[in-house]
């Protein structure tokens, strides 16, 4: 509900003032009037002031109007005002009583108070009848004070008066109970709007200072692309983007860069675009400013929809991951000159088990066994460090190889470790199971998921491989009876260096690349794997190579 403008002058000028000043303007009126009464007798026929009784009613108008002033009326009982309205019955009574042969029409003054009374809105039911005998004592009074004798005509002839009087402030009351419901509903909605207002800016300064804490560059655009919120983080990211000694740059001239750090970014290609072109992404990698102010940020986007599923607006999150780049880098460079020293010791290694398996028969049948299964492990160990210097150019040569074959290695190689950890290995494959794939890298991603299956199983229990194959898919399953992973450590299981915590309280030792390197080996094969864990229960990872099994027949 909207105030009119009279409504809100009304409001301003009345309603909000002390109710000495409301009494005031109210009295007014009727004072006025009577003011002018007197200037009109004064020029008119003055010889009324002459009657004690007319100049006596004169006397109780200013009377009652010095008693509106003088009178603390805020300080009592709030209906004790309406004193004033009876007052001015009385003082109107002598003022009409005293000017009937100069202004028959001086009852009418009548009116003010009556209006008062009805106007009020205290005991609506009271004014009626107040204002009816009110008006009634005014017209008959004359009657009864006259000398000549009371007649009922003459008792009945003025009657007319005190029911128009009863009418008119029925109307009054009727409509001022309408007015004051709509008022008292505007200023109750005036107050809900208030506290809206108030809610709304505590929740805006809540959210600034939320936005302002929080380590991440945020900014929010509208649905036309322009910003509404920006950050104090962002604010500072942005102005690392300002070219040295610009005022107001174009998008065109800021410094944003590629995740190379050196190509700059078209303008559609900047987060902040892509977003108000409706694109939503994460973690995609930019650089802001140059020299040595430059900062590597990691950007996400989300776009916001209206009701019908419209573009509406997009939020940019911009996360300063510099340090983490320069660790990462660092953490690179650290394995890539560790993958180097490794090389010739390993070299070395490699050249005598080679030597003492020139001539096995010369060596004791077990000892030829074991130094066979160390030349395995060796060249596995080369091609790991090779993998860590050249992980994403790893090369597959597929070839027809007896992947139940490859099985049974990987358990004999981890059957040692598997007896130190009480772990007892099960083997669930057909005698052979011929498949095109490479057989070194998949006898490495054998041995890494057997190898963690008993490294994760400290406390004993049963490690299974099942190999099976679907057609021309080849499935394979590594389950154990472990320590499991939690559902955020599952996602995180095939990132590059990643450890769970399990494995960090027990202090088992590794570096985190092997489910890495076993993923990138699958994944050359056209295959997936996946995991599933429990915590204190165990896990079992599942590769699927599809289209690899030789059909039987085939040549």
């Amino acid at each position: 509900m909207t105030e009119s403008r009279t409504t809100r002058l009304i409001r301003r000028y009345f309603h909000e003032r002390s109710l000495r000043v409301k009494v005031l303007l109210t009295q007014a009126p009727l004072s006025l009037t009577v003011m002018l009464l007197v200037v009109h007798a004064v020029l008119i026929y003055p010889e009324v002031f002459g009657k004690p009784i007319f100049t006596a009613g004169l006397w109780m108008h200013a009377a009652i109007l010095a008693l509106c002033v003088l009178v603390p009326w805020d300080r009592l009982p709030h209906p004790s005002f309406l004193a004033i309205p009876y007052l001015d019955f009385v003082a109107i009574g002598f003022t009409r009583e005293g000017s009937l042969e100069y202004a028959t029409s001086a009852g009418l003054l009548i009116l003010f108070p009556v209006f008062w009374l009805a106007a009020s809105g205290l005991a609506r039911k009271t004014a009626v009848v107040s204002s009816a005998v009110a008006t009634l004592l005014l017209v008959w009074t004359p009657v009864f004070l006259a000398t000549t004798p009371v007649a009922a005509r003459d008792l009945g002839k003025p009657l007319l008066f005190p029911f128009m009087m009863a009418g008119f402030a029925v109307a009054v009351v009727t409509m001022t109970s309408s007015m004051d419901s709509q008022r008292l509903q505007v200023v109750a909605k005036d107050a809900q709007l208030r506290a809206s207002l108030k809610a709304s800016r505590q929740r805006e300064q809540l959210l600034s200072t939320v936005l302002d804490t929080v380590a991440v560059g945020l900014v929010v655009v509208d649905g036309g692309g322009h910003d509404q919120l920006m950050n104090s983080m962002q604010r500072a990211n942005h102005a690392l983007a300002v070219p040295e000694g610009a005022v107001n740059p174009a998008e065109k001239d800021l410094l944003v860069f590629a995740g190379d750090r050196t190509t700059p970014l078209e303008a559609e290609a900047r987060p902040v675009r892509r977003a108000v072109k409706g694109e939503s992404f994460t973690n995609y990698p930019i650089w802001i400013g140059s020299g040595d102010r430059a900062r590597a940020f990691s950007t996400t986007a989300r776009t916001i929809r209206n009701e019908d599923g419209d573009y509406d607006g997009a939020v940019i999150a911009f996360q300063d991951i510099t340090d983490m780049t320069a660790a990462m880098a660092a953490k690179d460079d650290f394995v890539a000159n560790v993958s180097h020293e490794f090389r010739t010791p390993l070299t070395s290694i490699q050249g005598y088990l080679a030597l003492a398996l020139d001539e096995p028969e010369l060596l004791p049948g077990d000892v030829a066994k074991y130094l066979t299964v160390a030349e395995r492990n060796a060249d596995r160990l080369s091609g790991l460090v090779a993998d860590l210097l050249t992980t994403d150019a790893m090369e597959v040569e597929k070839s027809l190889a007896d992947v139940a074959g490859l099985v049974a290695d990987s358990l004999a190689s981890a059957r040692p470790a598997a007896a130190i950890n009480g772990v007892e290995l099960t083997a669930q494959a057909p005698a052979s199971l011929a498949a095109w794939v490479d057989p070194v890298r998949i006898g490495q991603v054998l041995d890494n998921l057997v190898s963690n299956a008993v490294k994760y199983s400290p406390d004993g229990g049963t490690v299974t491989v099942r190999l099976w194959a679907s057609g021309r898919d080849l499935l394979c399953e590594v389950q154990d009876t472990g320590l499991g992973m939690s559902s955020a450590e599952q996602a995180e299981a095939f990132t590059k260096f990643f450890r769970a915590d399990s494995a960090l309280q027990r202090s088992i030792p590794g570096l985190g690349l092997g489910l890495m390197i076993t993923r990138s080996i699958v994944a050359r094969h056209g295959g997936t794997i996946s995991v599933c864990s429990e915590r204190n229960v165990g896990t079992t990872m599942r590769l699927v190579l599809p289209d690899c099994v030789e059909a039987p027949g085939a040549s």
